[in-house]
């Protein structure tokens, strides 16, 4: 697979426009600014410079779709686990790791993100509890439970809300408290954890607020312990009595298992990818269908139609991807895309940029639910690390589409868009509320 990043293809840059070239030299993804509208930064990387150093991160930032593709399927070269390390509270992470060993029951690195072999082990062990089959099953609940949540909101009468805060945040809480067998209720105590554990990674933490997010995740982790230990002992219908009790049979007849360590961490992160990231992506979806003329009338002519309204959401997700950037290491002198990159530097993957590609995707900012190639888009990541929960998370947000028009209309931002702000973090784009009006149907 590292053949494909050498130096034997490299993409034709493209003369930028001296606002291109002022962006280039002057911009970086730690900018809150750049953050929240990014897309020229993506273009002039893209067309000037697409394995770019941005100094301010101190990180490789790559920006092509063709790079990112070829990167993300060679996770030898391009390791998860030290790349996704060395991001976590990165400049404090020992003070961070002794914090949750000391108030969180232990420090357990996620297992998810790691590298092959090991990798592959616990991803088999995972398989189970994220079959597209057994996501199809709960269809039909968690179509009852996001129907009851916006019937609530639209029963207050008053045809305003906040999109976020009132539904794309507590609707996907309530969606994955119901997989992983939680307790009702804690809405607000399962999105400030999301928030914690997404802040270890987006690279904006002072040493005051990352000492606050190790707080929360202790708080999370002692939580999810003990939730593990009832199942262990009593297992039920939910995704942790699955990762708890998950086995595997190899190839000489002995069955294996998680280590308990490893079933905190990827409890840990079900619980916070499963929700915060689709939470994200249908905040994404009330934006545009406020902001983005004829993408309401377009989603309310295909909701009826599975297969069309299937490419609505797939566009929706290449268009406005949930997850800005992940991270990487490289384990040895490499060249990506004519660029020298030296051993131990620190990538991103910045899909977002990816899905912009105009050499993959042409006018990548025309909703276009025809594109042949609608499936490449890289808003999951790929290779060996291609998000495991992608099914459950495609079936959310189409089920919010579909809840949103059946019960929704007229639906307007209640703010000037310049008023719209983002979380400070490098790895989502994540709008933090987004006032609206509407009408009930």
């Amino acid at each position: 697979m590292a053949t494909q990043t050498t130096e034997d293809r490299v993409s034709e840059r493209l003369e930028l426009t001296p606002e291109e070239a002022a962006l280039l030299q002057e911009g970086t993804l730690a900018n809150t600014a750049i953050q929240a509208q990014p897309r020229d930064f993506y273009r002039a990387m893209r067309h000037g410079d697409p394995i770019h150093f941005d100094e301010k991160l101190g990180s490789w930032l790559v920006t092509r779709h063709e790079d990112i593709s070829a990167v993300q399927s060679d996770p030898i070269t391009f390791s998860v686990k030290h790349g996704y390390s060395e991001q976590q509270a990165r400049g404090m992470r020992e003070e961070f790791e002794a914090y949750l060993r000391e108030h969180g029951g232990g420090y357990f690195p996620d297992a998810i993100m790691s590298d092959p072999p090991y990798h592959t082990r616990i991803r088999k062990l995972m398989e189970n509890a994220f079959t597209a089959h057994r996501v199809k099953e709960l269809e039909p609940r968690i179509t009852a439970v996001v129907h009851d949540l916006i019937a609530d909101v639209v029963a207050k009468g008053n045809g305003k809300c906040d999109a976020v805060k009132d539904i794309a945040i507590p609707l996907t809480i309530r969606v994955i408290v119901e997989q992983l067998g939680l307790d009702q209720g804690m809405e607000d105590k399962i999105s400030r954890w999301s928030v914690a554990v997404t802040a270890q990674i987006g690279a904006m933490q002072t040493r005051e607020t990352m000492l606050e997010n190790a707080q929360q995740i202790a708080d999370l982790q002692n939580y999810l312990i003990a939730k593990m230990k009832e199942k262990e002992a009593n297992p039920t219908e939910d995704m942790i009595s699955d990762l708890v009790h998950a086995e595997v049979t190899n190839a000489d007849g002995t069955k294996e298992k998680l280590t308990f360590e490893e079933a905190v961490s990827l409890c840990r992160a079900t619980l916070i990818a499963g929700n915060d990231t689709t939470a994200t992506a249908i905040g994404n979806l009330f934006y545009v269908l406020t902001t983005k003329p004829g993408i309401a009338e377009l989603l309310e002519s295909v909701v009826d139609d599975e297969r069309q309204l299937n490419r609505f959401i797939e566009e929706h997700l290449r268009a406005e991807p949930p997850v800005r950037a992940l991270s990487r290491m490289t384990t040895k002198d490499v060249v990506v895309n004519g660029t020298k990159i030296p051993a131990g530097a620190h990538m991103l993957l910045v899909y977002g940029s990816g899905n912009d590609d105009e050499t993959v995707f042409p006018e990548p900012r025309s909703f276009d639910i025809t594109r042949p190639n609608l499936g490449r888009h890289v808003a999951f990541g790929g290779g060996p690390h291609r998000c495991i929960g992608l099914a459950l998370a495609r079936m959310e947000v189409k089920v919010a589409a579909r809840e949103i028009v059946k019960q929704m209309m007229n639906m307007k931002l209640a703010i000037a868009e310049s008023e719209i702000t983002y979380t400070p973090t490098v790895a989502t784009r994540t709008i933090e509320s987004l006032p609206i009006t509407f009408e009930a149907r």
